[in-house]
């Protein structure tokens, strides 16, 4: 070992050993990890000082940029994949339960209960899409009262929280029925950016890679003694899912058939779509036990 690489390696120890007296053994795990592996990633590429000032203004950016309604780190974790190496991590695969993905960052609190059969997507522009499915656990017994959190962007690729009209459209929650079926209506996904008009965009931009997301429907189910379920479907035939999905969310379980339908063609519950058409999908859920 050269001198350059035991003073190097002297650091890391120091900073290491700084933890030691933590009294919460996984913070301390936690930090002498990331200690190391960011001396290391340091180390390898021989980062340079502009490099690493280059990266504090990146993240001061995606600070500033950071809002209630917008989450820049989140969209950097979803970009790196670390988001779904973390749900990878604490969603181990478990029988047949339903595969989880990326939360995104346009998940809203308190968004409006619909009924059986009801309308999430309230004005926001899109084609109809009939959603049904059931919601069972692992053993094939219904989840009766399941809760059902869904959400998209509409037609034009935002989502609500976007606008800056403060509407609520194309997100609401339900409830499983007594045999642990559910159906709404929403719109048929369509492919869109993620919000690329900051540092995160700018990083895509640099290294050649495409904001797009393949066409999504987001979900979240919860039930008690059950473990929560972050997930989407995806539309199957959807160009994008050949291109690739810009956070890497895409699981070939959760592609799903959006069948299009004529604008005469009866609906579920005799809703009149008018002259557009519609579509509609199924999504049959499976919740693992909380305790795996």
């Amino acid at each position: 070992m050269s001198a350059q690489q035991r003073m190097e390696q002297e650091l890391v120890d120091r900073v290491v050993g700084s933890f030691e007296n933590c009294g919460n053994e996984r913070l301390k795990q936690v930090m002498q990890s990331l200690t190391q592996h960011l001396h290391g990633f340091i180390r390898d590429v021989r980062l340079t000082e502009d490099e690493w000032n280059a990266a504090i203004a990146f993240l001061t950016a995606a600070g500033q940029i950071t809002d209630d309604k917008r989450q820049e780190f989140v969209l950097l974790s979803d970009v790196l994949g670390a988001s779904m190496q973390v749900i990878a991590v604490n969603n181990e695969s478990y029988k047949d339960a339903t595969e989880a993905t990326v939360f995104g960052p346009f998940f809203v609190e308190d968004a409006p209960e619909i009924s059986h059969g009801g309308d999430i997507a309230g004005d926001a522009a899109g084609q109809p899409c009939w959603v049904e499915g059931t919601v069972r656990d692992t053993d094939g017994n219904p989840v009766p009262g399941a809760r059902i959190e869904v959400w998209e962007a509409d037609e034009d690729g935002l989502y609500d929280v976007q606008y800056l009209d403060k509407r609520v459209a194309g997100r609401a929650h339900l409830y499983a029925d007594d045999q642990g079926q559910y159906a709404f209506w929403g719109l048929t996904p369509t492919p869109y950016p993620i919000p690329n008009d900051g540092p995160v965009g700018r990083l895509l931009d640099s290294v050649g890679r495409s904001p797009v997301r393949a066409s999504h429907l987001h979900f979240m189910v919860t039930a008690p003694g059950l473990r929560t379920l972050i997930t989407h479907i995806f539309v199957e035939g959807d160009p994008q899912l050949e291109i690739g999905d810009s956070v890497f969310g895409v699981k070939d379980s959760l592609i799903k058939k959006f069948e299009v339908q004529e604008a005469e063609a009866p609906t579920p519950d005799g809703r009149d779509v008018g002259s557009t058409g519609w579509a509609r999908t199924r999504f049959d859920v499976v919740l693992a036990p909380a305790s795996v």
